[in-house]
C-alpha cells in the first residue's frame, strides 16, 4: 500500500509551520500587513493541498496495483492542485498591498506570502531540500540583503510651510549642507482661514549616509514647517 504515515504528515505540517513562522516573524517585527499567523496559515494551507495531491497520486497507484487492467485508465496529475495554489494565492497577496499618498506599500509582504505558499507546496510534496534551501534564501533576502545593498531611491519630498523667504532659505541651506541633490521642484500656495501656506514638492536624491527619515526629522524641527512627507515616484 502506498500512503503517507501519520508521522510523515505531522513532520511536513510542523516543518511548514516552523519555516513560515520564521519568515512571518520578520514581517510582523517590521509591522507589515501580514505577520506570523498569516504566513503560517498560507504555508500550512499550501502544504495540506500538496499532501492531498500526494494522497490522490497514491490512491491512483493503489488502484492500478490492485487492478492491473485499470493501469492505463487511472491517472493522477501531481501538478493540478498545485497550479491552483500558485494562481489562487494572488488574491491574498493583493490584499496586503496598500496605496497611500501615491506610495505603494506591501509589495514585499505580498511576494513573501506567494513564496511561502511555494515553500508549503515543497514541504507537502516531501521536497525537503528545496523547502529548507528556499526558506534560507527568503530570509537572506528579507533580513540581510538591505544591509549589503543600501539603496536610497529618488523620492519626492512635500513640504508645507509658512514665511516663504525665511523657510525657503533654510531648506536650501539644509540641502546644500547635507549634500542632497534636487532634481526638480514644484511650488504652490494654499490659502487657509488665518494665513497663506506655501507647499514645495522637491524631487531629491540623498547621500548613502542619510535616510529619508533623518531628512524629515531634521527639517521638521524648523518652527515654520507645518507638514512634511515623502512621496514615492
Amino acid at each position: 500500500m502506498f500512503a503517507l504515515s501519520l508521522g510523515e504528515i505531522c513532520l511536513r505540517l510542523g516543518l511548514s509551520i516552523l519555516i513560515a513562522g520564521v519568515i512571518g516573524y520578520d514581517r510582523e517585527h517590521k509591522n507589515r500587513p501580514a505577520g506570523i499567523k498569516t504566513h503560517m496559515l498560507v504555508c500550512v494551507g499550501a502544504c495540506v493541498i500538496a499532501l492531498i495531491q500526494k494522497e490522490i497520486g497514491f490512491d491512483a497507484l493503489n488502484i492500478a496495483t490492485a487492478n492491473p487492467k485499470l493501469a492505463g485508465v487511472v491517472r493522477a496529475d501531481d501538478a493540478r492542485l498545485i497550479a491552483q495554489v500558485v494562481s489562487g494565492i494572488g488574491f491574498l497577496g493583493a490584499g496586503t498591498i496598500i496605496v497611500q499618498h501615491r506610495a505603494i506599500r506591501g509589495l514585499t509582504t505580498a511576494a513573501s506570502l506567494w513564496t511561502v505558499a511555494g515553500i508549503g507546496l515543497a514541504v507537502g510534496m516531501g521536497n525537503y531540500q528545496i523547502a529548507i534551501t528556499s526558506a534560507i534564501a527568503v530570509m537572506l533576502v528579507l533580513v540581510f540583503l538591505h544591509k549589503v545593498i543600501h539603496a536610497n531611491p529618488m523620492k519626492k519630498l512635500e513640504i508645507q510651510y509658512r514665511h516663504k523667504l525665511e523657510t525657503k532659505e533654510f531648506i536650501q541651506a539644509y540641502f546644500e549642507r547635507q549634500g542632497i541633490k534636487v532634481a526638480d521642484v514644484n511650488f504652490r500656495v494654499t490659502q487657509t482661514e488665518t494665513a497663506q501656506l506655501y507647499v514645495n514638492i522637491y524631487e531629491i536624491e540623498i547621500p548613502r549616509t542619510l535616510s529619508y527619515a533623518d531628512v524629515i526629522e531634521d527639517i521638521s524641527l524648523n518652527k515654520n514647517i507645518m507638514q512634511i512627507q515623502t512621496i514615492s515616484l
